[in-house]
């Protein structure tokens, strides 16, 4: 057998899908996809649209993750219905910000990649497993994020094994670093976590951590002009998923719809009565 069929054969093999296409077709992985490195500081970043805030954070049995409708380029809003937010499977949640086309790339090839893991070896890859892919993933983007085109990811999850929900930020060089309570990333995190140290509390109900994640996002919105609020004049709302030892679930809209109306209308009161 010459050298060629054997890589086929041991890429085929292996259970992880970024190395097989690594392997076999290289052209197709968004880590590829690079900017010239000549003249890096000299060039400037291809206008592309920005997804912003996402929220996340853990309460007694599971972690909840929330983002923003919101996509920028540069002071033009790109979108107002992007989704930044997506389960990554059964147990697990993945949120990103930067680069709307690179992290939407991440994400879906992130979910692949998991997929193929489950598929391969007939069973679940475990969360500190799922949280070390994607931080190789995260680092295989290196070059196009110094060029300006960064994609910084959250991920959480339900731990089967322990039977906590967990939390991990990113840097841009694929750095891990696991968070215990909540996080933010994005153009509208320092506002997000601010009323996140203010509202989130140990022992926070599932219901009442959607509400604060809603909040958080709002408080964004209202400094941070790339963060999208609550919109119930075109009925949008943020995406937010929460991930317990049932699975993942997304909020329905008309829970979130109900959530916003409470603040809004709380925050109305408060201001004519101040």
């Amino acid at each position: 057998m010459n050298d060629f069929l054997v890589e086929r054969v041991v890429s085929a093999a292996t259970s992880s899908f970024t190395e097989h296409l690594a392997a076999t077709r290289p052209d197709l992985l968004p880590i590829n996809r690079n900017l010239p490195l000549a003249g890096v500081s000299a060039v400037a970043p291809p206008a592309a649209p920005h997804g912003t805030t996402i929220v996340a954070m853990t309460f007694p049995g599971g972690v909840l993750m929330a983002g923003d409708r919101r996509a920028t380029m540069g002071n033009v809003i790109a979108s107002r219905h992007i989704e930044k937010v997506f389960p990554a499977d059964r147990f697990s949640v993945l949120g990103i910000a930067g680069t709307a086309g690179i992290a939407i790339d991440i994400a879906r090839l992130f979910q692949v990649e998991l997929e193929h893991y489950e598929k391969i070896e007939g069973t679940l890859l475990s969360l500190e497993g799922k949280a070390t892919r994607l931080g190789a993933m995260v680092r295989g983007n290196l070059p196009m994020a110094l060029q300006g085109l960064a994609a910084i990811p959250l991920f959480a999850g339900f731990d089967i094994e322990t039977g906590v929900g967990r939390l991990f930020s990113y840097d841009v060089t694929g750095g891990r670093y696991e968070e215990l309570e909540h996080h933010s990333v994005g153009s509208g995190s320092v506002f997000a976590r601010g009323a996140l140290k203010k509202l989130w509390r140990a022992g926070l109900a599932e219901d009442d951590a959607v509400r604060v994640a809603v909040e958080a996002l709002y408080d964004a919105a209202d400094d941070d002009s790339a963060t999208g609020g609550p919109d119930p004049v075109r009925q949008l709302w943020p995406v937010v998923y929460t991930v317990t030892r049932l699975g993942g679930r997304r909020v329905a809209d008309r829970e979130l719809a109900t959530i916003a109306g409470d603040i809004i209308a709380e925050r109305s009161i408060a201001r004519r009565e101040a």
